[in-house]
């Protein structure tokens, strides 16, 4: 791995898993921004003795605003490739090589993951998680422009440059699709890559649900709408 690759894991709650996922990444020498978005369990107190970059909001703002947070500091650091990497143990660190490789030779500007680009890992997702998701495919490639295999998916690799050109207003949620939205709005060159997600008790349980997705589409008609 090259040495300015910065990894943003947004951060709340994940006290149960946040040692594990950090470890992983730390085999594979990579650099770790983690913003805890104010969580009320031991997730602060476990990145105090980790090599890490720990950030922390004083209040919960949410995973686009803790993303926007890291991009930020790692953009100040000096990154040149910045990593989207959900807490919850769900990627494989190993998969960040194959993300960034697009952008290392020229090729992308942003690397989106999708579960369903090999039929093992689409295998892998709970039936009900995968209606979900068809339907968030549906629905980012009306409302951004981009008809991507996969939706809501955090796993995403970016150039310094598109980092520095993307800004999440999005706090919550929605910000996976405005995300998507910008990229299409920029100019942005952009590939997916396959990506194996590794589920868990932990992970289906925090998974979103249809009523989530729900709320999300309405995130994002109210900022066209007021915008």
């Amino acid at each position: 791995m090259i040495d300015d690759v910065f990894v943003i894991i947004p951060a709340y709650n994940e006290a149960t898993v946040l040692r594990s996922t950090i470890q992983s990444l730390i085999d594979v020498n990579m650099k770790i921004v983690v913003v805890d978005d104010n969580s009320k369990d031991e997730t602060w107190s476990i990145l105090q003795n980790l090599p890490v970059y720990a950030l922390r909001h004083v209040i919960n703002l949410g995973q686009g605003a803790a993303l926007q947070t890291g991009m930020t500091f790692a953009l100040v650091k000096g990154a040149q490739i910045i990593v989207h990497f959900d807490a919850d143990g769900q990627h494989r660190a190993k998969d960040i090589e194959t993300m960034i490789e697009p952008i290392l030779r020229g090729e992308a500007d942003v690397v989106l993951g999708s579960r369903f680009l090999r039929k093992e890992d689409a295998f892998e997702i709970p039936f009900s998680r995968r209606v979900t998701l068809r339907v968030a495919v549906l629905v980012n490639g009306i409302f951004t422009g981009l008809w991507l295999t996969d939706a809501h998916n955090g796993f995403r690799a970016l150039s310094r440059e598109a980092a520095g050109q993307i800004h999440l207003y999005e706090n919550r949620f929605a910000h996976a699709s405005e995300i998507l939205n910008q990229i299409h709005h920029l100019g942005l060159r952009y590939v997916e890559r396959p990506t194996t997600i590794e589920y868990s008790e932990y992970s289906r349980a925090k998974g979103q649900s249809l009523w989530n997705a729900f709320n999300i589409l309405i995130d994002i008609l109210l900022r066209k709408v007021f915008k």
